[in-house]
């Protein structure tokens, strides 16, 4: 099962509800795929010593910044 798939599955019982249901779920989504592309961009930018400091490797960090929004 993809990513994507796991979501649409998740959401399925919030779209048979109602709007209002629908658009939180909607609305929540996007602020976390926001979210975590924005602090994956700021990842890509840490200096290795700020990584080493925080106990990441260049690899992960990289690892970690190179994945999709969409993708926990």
């Amino acid at each position: 099962m993809t990513a994507l798939t796991g979501l649409f599955q998740r959401s399925t019982p919030a779209a048979a509800g109602s709007p209002g249901v629908w658009l939180f779920t909607a609305l929540t989504t996007l602020k976390t795929w926001y979210e975590r592309a924005a602090q994956r961009r700021v990842l890509a930018q840490l200096p290795p010593e700020l990584l080493r400091d925080l106990g990441i490797d260049s690899f992960d960090a990289r690892r970690e910044a190179e994945k999709p929004f969409w993708v926990e």
